[in-house]
């Protein structure tokens, strides 16, 4: 079984630029290896850019409700507002593409 993953896209409100302005990127990248070890999971990789997104975080999570804790928190702070991405492997999209799934679509 693989570890659930998810691409985490932030943008940061005007409170929230502030304090990255105030601790930097080094120190943000800090807060959230603090935050995502302290549930089990892992950083895998962490950029920041500009245009929508402020930041574009990949994270493994021992379990979906992890995930869940981290975004309601995060959103709560009222810093970041924020978007989690489910990640799935090849493997993963293979095995879901072999099971037979019976759908009418509407109107047919």
């Amino acid at each position: 079984m693989t570890v659930p993953k998810y691409l985490i896209q932030a943008t940061y409100t005007h409170e929230g630029t502030k304090g990255l302005l105030k601790e930097g990127a080094s120190g943000r990248r800090a807060a959230v290896e603090q935050v995502v070890t302290g549930l089990g999971g892992r950083v895998e990789s962490m950029y920041f850019s500009f245009g929508e997104n402020d930041v574009v975080i990949i994270v493994d999570f021992p379990d979906p409700i992890s995930m869940a804790a981290v975004s309601l928190t995060v959103k709560a702070s009222g810093a970041l507002h924020t978007r989690a991405t489910p990640l799935l492997t090849l493997d993963e999209i293979d095995e879901a593409a072999r099971r037979q799934i019976t759908f009418r679509a509407p109107g047919t």
